[in-house]
């Protein structure tokens, strides 16, 4: 019996969404509304691209160079971005999770992260998700098993779809910064104000050909939310979460079919510069939820 580029696939059904999970990395393959999609997904028979769905455990987003210190120690990670010389999306997107509990509406997906180059911490990693008539809540929390106190971050990365391509909907969003990096490594460069950028959507207004690939933050100090419409049906698809920091990704890799919209509890290079790292010590707990509603 062959195995599927996803591995197991665990699929649960509420209030008119079903949502397809998988034990490669405990992602998301796909969520629907009546059958239509609110998250954009991935073939049964296909491995996740382009970070569809996938969760970033310890950290989210780029390392530079993947060096950092943490306690005074020097520390190297693997560079899963060589083309940019960067350490990316942490490192559990492709581990093999499984299922602990869940019923015909949930699922808790589970892993284990041993320490290894660059992060020699212990972690247990858990990601429910819930769908209910609200939409889909998914809880993402990591517990320091080890003997050391552990940075961490966590970040995720789903696409939001209403079925046509983002240029012709609209987006609505609120943020008061956005960072500015490097165009040929992604490096951080420094926060700008959204007033009077590009990328001022408060009012909503179509994407149009605009290109994104930043993070934002000053998201309201509470839960925020992104919405994507299209002007002529009426869908819409909602994410909303509580994280300081927000990547958004108007997705050139798959066509700008979908808005990679990514909850971040920190911003790139956290490793590095401290901001908004959580450091975990022995025994203690992190969880961030977010939600997609259509």
């Amino acid at each position: 019996m062959s195995v599927l580029p996803s591995g197991e696939q665990w699929t649960i059904e509420a209030g008119g969404y079903e949502a397809t999970v998988v034990s490669v990395g405990g992602g998301l393959r796909g969520l629907t509304y009546d059958g239509r999609p609110v998250l954009l997904g991935y073939g049964e028979d296909e491995p996740a691209h382009a970070g569809i769905g996938q969760h970033m455990f310890p950290w989210p987003n780029r390392i530079t160079d993947g060096k950092y210190s943490f306690e005074d120690i020097d520390q190297q990670l693997y560079l899963t971005e060589p083309a940019r010389q960067n350490a990316i999306h942490g490192l559990t997107r492709w581990a093999n999770w499984s299922r602990v509990d869940g019923d015909a509406a949930s699922v808790e997906a589970g892993h284990r992260l041993h320490g290894q180059p660059g992060y020699p911490h212990q972690l247990d990693l858990r990601l429910g998700y819930r769908l209910s008539d609200d939409g889909l809540t998914v809880t993402a929390t990591a517990t320091n098993v080890g003997s050391s106190d552990a940075p961490y971050g966590y970040g995720t990365h789903p696409y939001l779809s209403v079925g046509r391509v983002i240029d012709e909907c609209v987006l609505e969003f609120s943020a008061a910064e956005w960072l500015e990096v490097s165009p040929e490594r992604m490096m951080p460069i420094g926060l700008a104000p959204v007033d009077g950028s590009p990328y001022d959507f408060r009012s909503g207004r179509a994407i149009g050909g605009l290109e994104i690939d930043n993070t934002f933050t000053g998201l309201g100090g509470g839960s925020w939310s992104v919405t994507l419409s299209d002007p002529d049906s009426g869908a819409r698809a909602v994410l909303s979460s509580d994280t300081p920091w927000l990547q958004l990704y108007t997705g050139a890799a798959i066509g700008r079919t979908a808005l990679a919209v990514e909850p971040m509890t920190c911003p790139p290079n956290a490793f590095i510069t401290g901001q908004n790292l959580v450091v975990l010590k022995p025994g203690e707990s992190h969880t961030t939820t977010f939600r997609v509603s259509a």
